[in-house]
This record gives C-alpha cells, structure tokens and sequence, in this order.
C-alpha cells in the first residue's frame, strides 16, 4: 500500500497568507513496497490536475496559474510508479496574503500625544459594524513596535511578540488573521495595544533605545466578506482613538510594569504617519508562541529572608503566577535570573537588563498575573510582595513554534543531558532571530554563533523558513562593500568591521540550508550577498593571506583571561585565511548549483589555501601558533599540501588533546571542528575522551554543575558555585553545543550524503565508552533513523531510510552497502576490542580504561594530581615507555615518591 502526506506549500503547511504567488510543493511517501519508486506525479489545484514527469517530492514548482492576493486553492497529490498510482493526498489549503502594495488601503496611526516614550503602552481602537451573512473576514496586522489585536474582547491569533524583529527599514513582516469567528452582525470592537519591543525598545548593550523610531504605529485591514460576494474592508485611518492601556512600562530587557486597577483615559487622536508600505512581508517561517508551560518545582526563603522559586529549567519566557484575595493597590514583583549564586538570585550576569515584572492589582478573589509584551531568560525568579506556594506558579515558554525534527539518545546519562542542553539552548535562542542569548542586555543575532551553530539547528528542528527569512535580513544589511554586520538585524548600523566566522554567516548559513533542505531558491535569493561577501574578503588580503585587521578570532578559547575573551591561542590570520578558502569553495559549488560560472572562486579558493600553506604551514606539517583550532582547521577544510603533512598534523592535534589531559582547548571557531578533525584522522577514540572528559574545560562540566542550557563561557560558573568574573557571562547560549551535529553523523552516524538527504550516508563510529546509541530525523523525504547497541560480543545496527531516499550503510568491518527504503538490520561481531598494554606514555594517554587508574595510583605516591595535570606533566614523555612514566614524574617532582610506586605500576600496566 502506498500513500501519500498532505502537500506541504514552500516549509510551512497550510499556509495562512503566504508570500508568494507560486509556492513549491512538497510531499512524503508512505509504502510498503520496497520496490516502490515515484516515477511520475499528479497534481490537482480544485479540479485542475496537472501531470509531472518526474521522481521529485521537495520543493517541486508550482504547475499551476499563480495565485492572486487573497487567493486560496486547495491542493493534493498522488504519484506514479510505473503503472502503479497510490490514492490521492488529503487536500491541503493555501491561502496568499496581499502579495503587492496596492493591496493596502489602510496607512500607518499613530497617537497624536499619547503612547510617547516612557508613556503607557497605548490601546487603538474602532469600533466596525457589519451586516448580516458574514462568511469570511481576514485581519492583515503589522506595528511599529509588537502588537496584540482582540476582538471583541476576544484575543486574535496565538502569536506573541507580532510582528517579531526583522530589518525594519528594509523589511517588515504582516500577519494574516481569519477572524472569521470573532466577528457578529452590529458593533464591532477592534482594540490592539503596541509595545516598545524591539522597533522602539532597548537593544545591545549601550542602553540605547528607539533605533528603528520614536513614535509606536499600527497598520490593520480588517476585510470582511458576505454571503452575496460583497467584501467590506476597514483600515487604520484617523477614524481610529487611541487611550492607555494599563501597561505602564514595557520593555524586552527590564520588563513589564502594570497596572491592573480599573482607571479612566483620556481619548486621543491618532493621524497617519509616513511609511513604506514597501517594505511589507508575509512570513516565511512559523510565529513566536507560547509553547510549553513548566510548573514550579520548589519556593523557598534565601538567607536573605527572599521568597525564590526554582523552575528545574533554564527557559525564556516567563512567569505565571496565580493570586487569590488581592487588594488594590498591592503591588507584586517578580525579578528573574538564570542562576543563584551565593544563595540569593545571581543577577549579575544581566548587566544593565532589569528582567523584572511588576504588577499592581486591584481587588480580586482570583487573578493570574503575566506580561505580554516582554520576556525573560531564566531559570529562577523572586517574587516580593505576596506569599506564594508552587502550585501556584508557572514557567511559559516562549520561542519560535519551529517543528521538532531531530533526536539522539546513548547510554550514558550525562551525555543524553548534554544533548537536552542543546536542544533547550536553541529553543530559547530562536526567538524570531537567531540570538547569542536570551537574558542580559544583548540579545542579538551575531552571525557567528548561527554560523557555527546551523548544521546542528538543521538537524534538531525545521529551521528551513526561520533562517531564509533571516538571511533576507542579513543581505538586506550587507554594507554596499560586502561587509556583514557583526549582528542582524543590524543595531550597530554598518560601525562593525570585517571580521572572519562571523562575516562568513553570509556563505555558510545558505549552503548549510541548501544541503540540510534540498533548498536551491535559498542559494539562488543569496547568491549576490554570497559573492558580495568572498569578494569583500578577497579584497583585504595581502599574497594571498587575510592578515591584520580586527578579528574575533577563535572566540572564547578557554585559555583567554576572563576579561579578554580574544585572546585565544589560534593566530587569527591563520583562522581568517581558513575561512577565505571555505567560503570561496562554497560560493564557487554554490554557482555550480545554480548552473553559473564559479571559475573565479574556484582559482580564488585554490590561491588562498596555497597562501596559508605556504604562510602558516610548515613542511613538517606544523600550523602556525600550534593550537588545536588550527589543526582542526587545517585538516577539516583541507588546508595541507601533502599527505605527509596531514599525518603529522594529525597527529600533532592528538597530542595537543592528550597534553591537555582531554580539557576543550577550543572557542567558538575550533568547537564544531575539533572532534570531526580527531574522527577523519582516524582517533575517534580521542573525539569521544574530549567529548565526554568532565573537567573543567569541557562539554560535559557544566552538566556536572548542574547545567540546563548550554553556557557562553566553558566555565560560566567556577567549581566552588560563583559566577564566572568575566563582564560578560550567559548561561544560555548555543554556539559551543555545535559539537551535537558531530554527534548526530558520527556517533550514531546518521548524515545527509545529498541535499535534502535525498541520499544519506550511514557511518556509526561505536566506543567503548558506550553500548548504544541511536538518531532520527524528519528528513524532507520522511523519517530516517539510526541505531546500534554493543552486547554480548555483538554489534547490532538498525537503519531506517524513508521512500524517496537512499542511504550507503557503513557496518563496521564490512564492505559498504547501498540501500533502499525501508528497515534494515544488521549484526556483526563487536567492533570494539579492549586495547592492548600501553607500551609509551602516549598510549597510556589514549587508555581510556587504564587512565584513571594510573592517574589514582600516581597520585597515591604523590605524584600528579588530577587527572587532566597529570596529563599535562606526562606530555613531555609521550614516546617514552610507559613503564617508566613514574619514574620520570619522580625526577620532575624530586619530593614524589616515584621508586615506591613501582611494583604497583608494573602491575597495572599488566
């Protein structure tokens, strides 16, 4: 039997006010036919079936005469293979939203006196009265500023923070509503209160407010139709009012301030202001929404007499909070913080960000208090003002209501959590943009944490239509020489310089959507900012090498003082370089793609990565300053010229991991490269130590710590429970959980082979450090998945490859095999075997059985310490024989006591 899902219209189902008048089409397959193959498809638009020849699902063009604005069509689909056609799809619904300029008669109100800054949020209203026979009524809304919109006292649609934050003077989202059931015949009450958010609003860290303007605005058109065919449309015009709302101060970083007592207003006009109606857009991706609500998990007195309240997570949103037999005038406050740090609520980490509600309430049996035009990245909160229970108090969840799409699980707890962290980092990030975090007074979409971040925020979720529409920003703030703004939107208005893994967002993030989707109109939309961008960096080089100049560098390298997170131990020339050679192939395989000439970026790839050889590399195979980011660098990006040179360098990456005692010795450029570089030269047992060590620096510290998110810093929080002294420390930030896609290909080994994983690549890397793990992934085809588990001398793999697709299954000791879709299983002999004695102290290094062992019997004689110092004192002796490892520490610390050791290390070492 095989059937097909629904049409899918661009990434989003059943679009409501969709952007385009000729959406593509997707569609998955459901078959039990292993034979099966789409040979042929057909396509019905309300009657008009339209045939296509052809094996493709995703993203296949519209067949059929374009939408017009407002239009809505009903589609479904069935497919061919050979002779043999399945059952037609449930139709799906698309409906265009107002497509051209013209289609808006309303124009931007704004109050005349009332809702200036430091003012009320103000409430603009009209009053519509309809007839009889209502069938249908659509409401088109956008702001300067986030609105809310109800009607009839009924509140429209479930989005929080509409329109959400884009480059406003280039382009502004509109929502499309059906309203359809709030409307009745007679009077209508249409209210919709605006905000500062992020047009009017406080954004970075300079306390600067108003970027985008100073005067909040709506622009509404509300179109209501008749069961004769007529349509009656009402726009904002100066028949609107305006009056305070209760919401007496808002804002996305210090809160919201409300006044819940019931108070007369003052009736203002509003007038029509100049704006590009230009610049209008419909969304590409799905809303900001409420999306989950945790309950609280304890409340307690802080030694200081505070009432403060645990989450258990570390969420963005905020808080709800239910109160019985209030009085007016009472006045309630909540403040909140990531993290405690002395026992009291840790707002240091926020700077100049106040995070605090305050709610004035009013006499009441019952009230639930929460705001609606801020939110908060937190995992605790203090409430003053009235005695609470936790039954009573909740976490909402806000986010970008994007579709789970990826999982992992494995045997080892602390690992499994590491991933939640992930996962629960980047929910609270993909805030409208891509944010480097959540809380404090930033709060921005720096290019370089996405870029890093992509591949793992493709596998995780369906970001195919969150990030187009953020790249639309980031080419629209491009500087007309190329440059990329550190940050996009673009608060810093063209002030940032050119800087390499950030700037590199404007190559990177499209190829990585066009290879995770299967999304050529990505690639060709970005094509010119792709270009832009090489040819900008192409421009400041000097024999072929990107020096000088300001760089971030490798990015909060552990190693960097916490006051100077640039000074990291990779030369930032050398990372520079690395990213000119990458983002030329890219471009050059880009123009390939889209059947356009990429000679010039393939000559331009190929000169620059001679230059960093012949600059940074040595014949031996040694790169410039000798840090782990550059090797992992180098032999990632295929940066050497020989494969003498590879192998040493290779090797030399291994021993810096060993001398390192297995501590992240990374920032935000070598993180998502390191343990894929250990992989491709043969020591994923050395990935797995680096990924699983749980020392300070590392992955798996700030689990031990008791971790939720992932942090900016390695080490955010110290050992001892402070907030690390550093002037900038989140508790939430994505870029270093970029090493979870190294875990979705390698560890279970499930990887895209072609765009889209129309092909996938199946190669598990199986340790001894775990007996089972496993991946799945909606792909656009449909669900793939792996897993393997290590018992009994045996090693089991299980694949699951959708119709449509097709994987290359690498079972560890056998010959690769293609497949096609359906389930298969495998079961081998166990490819991990115990390691032989070490013979040099470099293999007792890599000894991950026998290390703690020997680190506990050293430090018995007093000799070493923990495990990564010892580690670190041994790197001297990695050629040397093991057996005379204590030896030699006792000749470094005469005090040791090495000779009394030795019997017991012969019998260690077997």
């Amino acid at each position: 039997m095989t059937a097909t899902t629904p049409v899918r219209f661009e990434h989003r189902d059943s679009p409501l006010g969709l952007g385009t008048a000729t959406p593509r089409l997707s569609w998955q397959l459901r078959t039990d036919d292993p034979g099966w193959a789409q040979t042929a498809c057909e396509l019905d638009r309300d009657g008009t079936v339209v045939r296509v020849e052809s094996a493709e699902q995703v993203l296949v063009p519209w067949p059929f005469e374009p939408l017009r604005s407002r239009e809505r069509a009903a589609v479904r689909v069935r497919v061919a293979s050979g002779d043999d056609w399945s059952e037609w799809s449930e139709p799906s619904t698309v409906e265009a939203g107002l497509l051209s300029a013209r289609d808006w008669s309303a124009r931007f109100v704004s109050p005349v006196t009332l809702g200036g800054i430091g003012a009320p949020a103000p409430i603009l209203s009209r009053t519509v009265h309809l007839r009889a026979g209502i069938t249908s009524a659509r409401l088109y809304a956008t702001a300067h500023g986030v609105y809310e919109a109800q009607l009839n006292g009924r509140r429209v649609g479930d989005e929080v923070l509409a329109p959400g934050w884009t480059s406003y003077r280039h382009r502004l989202r509109y929502q499309t509503h059906d309203v359809t059931a709030l409307l009745h015949e007679g009077a209508n009450e249409l209210d919709v209160l605006l905000g500062n958010g992020w047009f009017r609003g406080r954004l970075a860290w300079a306390g600067r407010r108003a970027h985008y303007g100073d005067r909040l605005a709506l622009l509404a058109q509300l179109e209501v139709t008749y069961a004769d065919g007529s349509t009656e449309v009402i726009g904002t015009d100066e028949q609107w009012t305006a009056r305070n709302s209760g919401v007496l101060a808002d804002d996305l970083y210090d809160g919201q301030h409300t006044d819940l007592r019931p108070a007369e207003s003052e009736v203002d006009r509003v007038e029509v202001v100049e704006a590009s109606l230009g610049r209008l857009v419909a969304p590409e991706g799905p809303p900001v929404r409420a999306t989950e609500v945790l309950p609280a998990i304890e409340v307690w007195r802080s030694p200081s007499g505070r009432t403060l309240v645990d989450f258990g997570q570390n969420v963005v949103g905020w808080v709800r909070l239910r109160l019985r037999n209030t009085r007016a005038g009472q006045e309630v406050v909540l403040r909140h913080a990531e993290v405690l740090e002395h026992d009291e609520l840790g707002v240091r980490p926020l700077r100049s960000a106040a995070a605090t509600d305050t709610y004035v309430l009013d006499d009441a049996q019952e009230v639930v208090l929460e705001p609606n035009l801020t939110f908060h990245g937190f995992r605790y909160a203090e409430v003053t003002g009235a005695d609470v229970v936790a039954e009573d108090l909740a976490a909402v969840v806000v986010g970008t209501d994007l579709r789970r799409t990826g999982w992992f699980s494995c045997s080892d707890p602390d690992l499994e959590q590491f991933h939640h962290n992930v996962v629960w980092g980047m929910r609270g990030n993909f805030l409208d943009v891509p944010t480097d975090c959540p809380q404090r007074d930033e709060r921005l979409g720096w290019t370089g944490d996405i870029q890093v971040f992509s591949p793992t925020a493709g596998f995780l979720f369906d970001t195919a239509g969150f990030l187009s529409t953020w790249l639309a920003d980031l080419a629209a703030d491009q500087q007309d020489d190329g440059s990329v703004p550190y940050v996009v939107p673009d608060v810093l208005y063209g002030k940032s310089p050119t800087a390499a893994a950030w700037g590199d967002a404007a190559a990177v993030v499209p190829w990585v959507q066009y290879r995770r989707y299967g999304d050529t109109g990505v690639l060709a939309r970005q094509f010119d900012s792709m270009c832009a961008w090489v040819d900008r960096i192409a421009s400041l080089t000097s024999d072929g090498v990107w020096a000088g100049g300001f760089q971030f560098g490798d990015w909060l390298d552990p190693t960097a003082p916490p006051d100077d997170p640039f000074a990291a131990q990779a030369d930032p020339d050398v990372v520079a370089t690395a990213h000119l050679v990458r983002s030329a192939e890219i471009v050059a395989e880009t123009a390939r793609v889209l059947g356009r000439d990429g000679s010039r970026y393939e000559k331009l790839a190929a000169d620059s990565r001679d230059a960093f050889i012949r600059h940074y590399v040595t014949g031996a195979g040694r790169v410039l300053s000798d840090a782990p980011t550059t090797y992992a660098l180098a032999l990632e990006w295929d940066l050497l010229a020989t494969g003498e040179q590879r192998e040493h360098a290779a090797e030399r990456l291994a021993d810096l991991v060993r001398a390192n005692g297995f501590r992240i010795g990374t920032g935000f450029v070598g993180t998502p490269l390191v343990t894929d570089a250990l992989t491709s030269a043969g020591r994923p047992d050395l990935a797995y130590r680096l990924l699983l060590e749980r020392g300070c620096p590392s992955w798996l510290y700030p689990v031990s710590m008791g971790a939720t998110t992932v942090w900016e810093r390695w080490d955010s929080m110290l050992p001892d429970g402070s907030v690390n002294p550093g002037e900038m420390t989140s508790f939430n930030h994505y870029a270093l959980g970029a090493v979870a896609d190294w875990m979705h290909r390698s560890i279970a080994g499930l990887a895209p082979a072609a765009p889209g994983y129309r092909r996938i690549t199946v190669r598990p890397v199986p340790d001894a450090a775990l007996t089972h793990a496993s991946a799945r992934h909606h792909t656009p085809y449909g669900e793939a998945s792996v897993a393997w588990r290590r018992e009994g001398g045996e090693f089991t793999l299980e694949v699951e490859v959708p119709p449509g697709s097709a994987a290359r299954v690498h079972v560890p000791g056998q010959a690769a095999v293609e497949v096609g879709h359906g389930r298969h299983r495998w079961t081998v002999a166990d490819p991990v075997t115990p390691r032989p004695a070490p013979a040099t102290v470099r293999d007792l290094l890599d000894h991950a059985e026998l290390w703690p062992k020997a680190v506990a019997l050293l430090a018995e004689h007093g000799l070493g310490g923990d495990s990564a110092r010892l580690a670190r004192e041994a790197a001297p002796f990695l050629h040397r024989p093991a057996t005379e490892l204590a030896t030699l520490l006792a000749m470094k610390d005469p005090a040791g006591g090495g000779t009394a050791a030795e019997a017991a290390w012969a019998d260690l070492l077997g």
